[in-house]
């Protein structure tokens, strides 16, 4: 039975996901995209035109993943601490996945060479990032400002980033989580 259009772009969608976490955005080839998926490279510029189209879907999705999940986190009664030791595994787990980055981390250190349709998205990343922690940190620290728990949430946010780039240029995961633990154990992560 043929792929419908929706399966080839969802197959060069999931081949770029994983190129890009591997490789980083630059060795992203609509040429290898096609030989992975088996596809005439024409057919991948069908889907995406041009490669920050691509990049740009890549993040937006990642960002719109990411969000849903995190917004099932928050919606239970549990307290910080529960709600960021699941936010720690999801950057493991990238990790335990052939040593790959978060996509929109991996994005980020390309961010010089990256079209501005995909900046806007990995931006979004972040952004979204720094919302969900200072709402999960309000719950550990109820009368802190505004201010102080989206500071406290962009540390955080780029600690866990930075502690996998460290992980996987190592390619040791056990530097991830002793990184993690020792957040804990100085108060960054509560």
């Amino acid at each position: 039975m043929a792929k419908t259009k929706t399966d080839m772009r969802e197959a060069v969608m999931t081949a770029a996901k994983a190129s890009v976490q591997s490789h980083g955005y630059n060795a992203l080839s609509f040429r290898e995209l096609a030989k992975e998926v088996g596809i005439k490279s024409a057919s991948v510029h069908y889907h995406f035109p041009t490669k920050g189209d691509l990049g740009a879907a890549l993040a937006r999705r990642y960002t719109e993943e990411g969000a849903a999940y995190l917004a099932e986190l928050l919606a239970t009664p549990e307290d910080a601490t529960w709600c960021l030791d699941r936010y720690t595994e999801i950057f493991r787990s990238a990790l335990a996945n052939d040593n790959r980055m978060c996509l929109c981390g991996i994005m980020s250190a390309e961010l010089d060479d990256l079209p501005a349709e995909v900046r806007i998205e990995v931006d979004k990343f972040a952004a979204m990032n720094v919302d969900w922690l200072s709402k999960v940190l309000s719950r550990a620290r109820p009368t802190a400002s505004e201010q102080e728990l989206r500071e406290h949430a962009m540390a955080i946010f780029a600690a866990i980033e930075g502690a996998q780039l460290v992980a996987r240029g190592c390619r040791d995961i056990g530097i991830y989580d002793r990184t993690i633990r020792a957040y804990r154990a100085t108060g960054l992560i509560p």
